[in-house]
């Protein structure tokens, strides 16, 4: 036998109250609320992932060029390109390989309004714009001529 006020349920139920089974509700319901939250779209980010590489190509090659004195541009390759290419640096020295291809086969890049963007060797190189896409997505490069080549946010497809 137990002192009186002791027990907080009458002996021999089992179970939890509704109280207990309330609070592990909402407990479930927010940890699944915030793993959906933090699931990305693959696309996207696959896309941020081409769109920073890409950034950091053309500010090497940016700086290379200014460095050697020679004039360099981006370009994007012919689609039935012998070697496979998708885009090439045209200008800078041999010597060191540089990349010609997505890590996504399946991304698409365009320039608007010029066929090639200027990379030097000049320190100022004009506003200059590159738009990425895949899937659904699309992601625009930018400068101001000045300033490195930055994501500026998402284009209209």
């Amino acid at each position: 036998m137990s002192v009186r006020g002791n027990e907080t349920r009458p002996s021999g139920q089992r179970g939890f109250t509704l109280i207990e089974l309330m609070v592990v509700v909402a407990i479930v319901a927010i940890a699944a609320g915030l793993i959906s939250l933090s699931l990305r779209d693959s696309d996207a980010t696959r896309l941020d992932h081409e769109a920073a590489r890409l950034s950091a190509l053309l500010e090497a090659a940016r700086a290379e060029a200014r460095a050697s004195g020679l004039p360099v541009r981006w370009q994007l390759a012919r689609p039935d390109d012998p070697e496979g290419a998708r885009f090439r640096f045209i200008g800078l020295p041999s010597e060191r390989p540089w990349p010609t291809r997505w890590l996504d086969d399946d991304v698409r890049a365009e320039i608007p309004g010029a066929s090639a963007v200027r990379l030097g060797p000049e320190p100022m190189i004009g506003a200059q714009r590159i738009v990425l896409g895949l899937g659904e997505r699309h992601v625009v490069l930018a400068t101001d001529g000045l300033g490195p080549f930055e994501p500026v946010g998402e284009a209209a497809p």
